[in-house]
């Protein structure tokens, strides 16, 4: 699983959560999860890795692309990968999927709306309220229709903090991109509904681009999303 070049990628243990393509995965720890954030390809897409300390098993959040990045990060951090994630049928989210789960052996999962687009046809179909066990860990599966049909977030409590890896459903100032009214209503229900309403302020936002959020910086502003639109 080494990369191509034979490097190890370089980790950060310095998390700030606004990664670079090309530059080092950064390393978050909490109580029994280390979470390392990885900025991938040219839609500077992130994919993480979730980690159980107690028995280095692995849990990879979309394998978007950089294969050889992306399987030696999970060569150095986990003993075993225990499952890779896609978390919708978006292409920049998926690009390396096929050759990860080559590389690792590692099974796929994917909720099933969106599951036929894939490379790789998923060994797990998930839907709402599924557990994911990696090791001690539980993650749930929250299925937030807007952004595809079928697009997840999941969502990980860890010594009392809400870990949230939104995918493209939740970014910093406002929601994912949608191409209907109808999309917008349902992905603004749902995140009202199963986020927002389901998860205190404190709760750390984890999204498929860009830098990370705070659940109580986004809540102040949700009634300014829904009146403008998008």
């Amino acid at each position: 699983m080494a990369d191509e070049a034979g490097i190890p990628v370089p980790i950060d243990n310095h998390y700030t959560g606004a990664t670079t393509v090309g530059g080092p995965a950064q390393l978050q720890r909490s109580p029994t999860a280390s979470i390392y954030k990885l900025a991938v390809g040219p839609m500077d897409n992130n994919t993480y890795l979730v980690v159980c300390e107690r028995t280095g098993e692995g849990l990879l959040i979309d394998a978007a692309n950089e294969a050889s990045r992306i399987a030696s990060l999970a060569e150095q951090a986990c003993q075993h990968l225990a499952l890779i994630i896609t978390t919708h049928r978006h292409q920049d989210h998926w690009q390396a999927l096929a050759d990860v789960a080559a590389a690792t052996g590692a099974p796929t999962a994917a909720h099933s709306i969106d599951a036929d687009p894939l490379p790789v046809q998923p060994d797990r179909l998930l839907a709402d309220g599924d557990t994911i066990a990696v090791g001690d860990l539980a993650l749930q599966v929250i299925h937030l229709r807007g952004h595809t049909p079928g697009s997840i977030a999941l969502a990980l409590v860890d010594g009392g903090t809400t870990h949230l890896f939104s995918a493209d459903n939740l970014f910093p100032g406002g929601p994912g991109k949608t191409t209907t009214p109808d999309q917008f209503s349902s992905l603004m229900n749902d995140l009202e509904n199963k986020v927002f309403g389901q998860f205190p302020d404190d709760t750390k936002v984890y999204p498929g681009h860009g830098k990370d959020t705070m659940l109580g910086t986004e809540r102040p502003h949700f009634g300014e999303w829904r009146a403008r639109g998008w």
